[in-house]
């Protein structure tokens, strides 16, 4: 007798075989790691349904979120023909220098590499203050809103980057 499960990444089919019982496996289908019930354990595990509209109402606001801050970022850029020149002491402060640098990052990884180097610009002259800035992003366990879908890795290489851009 077989063991018929759902693979939790793609919800497919998967039909295992009795000695699998108890073990893990891969789904044929997606090669995600999937655990194979021992149907002759009575551990009963009580579910929840899970509310498709709750979901999709947060997939959806994320989405709103993230173009909003993407509007909120490109309404940053600088007309034709303006240059970037030293930035005044009073608008340097850590507020907006963490502005441009958390703009700079977002740019980077979405890969608009010119607006990203009109914030370098911004940020460059800025040195140590700079790189406290970053230093606070690097450790700060929850990510900033605007960098939260840039994988860890990404995000830390990055902030690298700009770091050694900076020294």
């Amino acid at each position: 007798m077989s063991i018929f499960l759902h693979c939790e990444k793609c919800g497919k089919k998967i039909e295992a075989p009795d000695n699998a019982a108890g073990k893990w496996g891969k789904c044929p289908a997606c090669k995600a790691k999937v655990y194979v019930p021992d149907p002759a354990a009575d551990d009963e595990i009580k579910l929840a349904p899970v509310d498709e509209t709750e979901e999709e109402r947060k997939k959806r606001l994320m989405a709103e979120t993230y173009k909003l801050t993407q509007d909120i970022l490109s309404e940053r850029e600088m007309p034709d023909g303006a240059t970037v020149g030293p930035m005044p002491e009073f608008q340097a402060d850590t507020e907006q220098l963490m502005k441009n640098i958390i703009a700079y990052l977002r740019n980077v990884a979405d890969g608009e590499l010119d607006q990203a180097e009109v914030f370098a610009k911004l940020i460059i002259p800025f040195g140590n203050k700079a790189e406290k800035v970053l230093d606070e992003i690097a450790v700060s366990e929850i990510p900033e809103s605007e960098l939260a879908d840039i994988p860890q890795q990404v995000l830390a290489g990055l902030i690298r980057n700009l770091r050694s851009r900076i020294s």
